[in-house]
């Protein structure tokens, strides 16, 4: 990408911010008063042209003034765009909503959307943690009448997943200390990719005249360790993106790509830090007119999942970016810190 002289940088910058700001082509006279540039209008003008020749700038009608393109979205906030830390107010407006240490990374996460997408007016997205190496860390089964139950798995990445179970024989205190003698001694810090039906036929058929009772409990908790070792995706303030004047013609199309999971995973987490999809820079045709702004999470020295904001190319950058960086962070520290507890 070509350099681009200090006066050029100033200029685009005024514009990429002054565009996001109202949504209306910037003329080089609303420029020549900037604070930054002690130019005439006329030299702005030619600045201006230059820019547009040099593939920054459109013009969307003959007597209108300039809009930036994806390149000059992508100079900018590779190279023109202040990082900074949250507004006050925005910071304390997380700080309180993730206050609480959660155990389970889908509430910490559906929170965290909920708030994002509230803050920014676009669409949040996130993933839950998939790691298959993940192990089971704890199983309990909550017994819920004579013959039914509510198991709960945690893993070693802090998902938990729980589902109900009915059994055919009844749920005795006996019964229930041979299913935790049964999980400490062949599944608790058992990858949970190791569990299958395969296993837990194995398993049961080494149990004699108790494979009526457990058979269902173990199908379950084998269930339950498919579910956790899947990503799950998590979509927030959807409806938002019908707000946005520039996304009018592709609401639809997009609206119905965000409800399927499998290309959203397939995106949704960078290889590290922080990532900017705009526009065509996006893999799938239906976010082609969107930007995509995702960040990972960690937890402890695990691999955790992202959090991701959707909206129109014509995007606050600087905010969303700050914001999500601080409630990555966020997220991260609590699922941590809940796992440990």
């Amino acid at each position: 990408m070509a350099d681009l002289s200090e006066r050029k940088q100033k200029i685009l910058s005024a514009i990429v911010e002054q565009y996001i700001a109202t949504g209306e082509p910037v003329g080089s006279k609303a420029l020549a008063g900037h604070p930054e540039l002690s130019v005439s209008s006329a030299t702005v003008r030619n600045e201006m042209a230059e820019l547009a020749s040099m593939g920054y700038l459109d013009q969307p009608h003959t007597s209108a003034g300039r809009v930036p393109t994806e390149k000059a979205y992508r100079y900018y906030i590779d190279n023109l765009m202040e990082r900074r830390q949250p507004d006050e107010e925005d910071k304390r407006l997380m700080d309180a909503t993730l206050k609480n240490r959660w155990v389970d990374p889908e509430t910490v996460l559906e929170q965290a959307g909920e708030l994002l997408a509230e803050m920014t007016n676009y669409a949040a997205v996130s993933t839950t943690p998939a790691d298959e190496q993940a192990t089971i860390s704890r199983v309990e089964l909550v017994p819920m009448g004579s013959r039914k139950a509510m198991l709960v798995l945690l893993t070693s990445t802090g998902v938990l997943k729980s589902r109900l179970c009915r059994t055919e024989t009844a749920l005795t205190p006996a019964m229930v200390e041979s299913f935790y003698h049964i999980v400490g001694s062949a599944f608790l810090s058992v990858p949970v990719c190791e569990i299958s039906m395969a296993t837990i036929q194995t398993l049961a058929a080494s149990l004699g005249e108790n494979a009526l009772a457990m058979t269902p409990l173990l199908i379950t908790l084998a269930e339950l360790a498919r579910d956790a070792s899947q990503s799950d995706i998590i979509l927030e303030g959807e409806t938002n993106l019908l707000n946005h004047r520039e996304l009018d013609m592709d609401a639809a199309q997009l609206l119905g790509f965000l409800q399927k999971s499998h290309p959203i995973a397939n995106v949704a987490l960078p290889k590290e830090g922080l990532r900017v999809l705009i526009g065509r820079e996006n893999s799938y045709k239906e976010l082609e007119n969107s930007s995509f702004v995702v960040a990972r999470y960690n937890i402890g020295e695990n691999t955790g999942g992202s959090l991701g904001i959707i909206g129109p190319v014509r995007m606050n950058y600087e905010r969303v970016i700050s914001n999500l960086e601080y409630i990555t962070a966020l997220v991260g520290k609590f699922l941590s810190e809940a796992l440990e507890d």
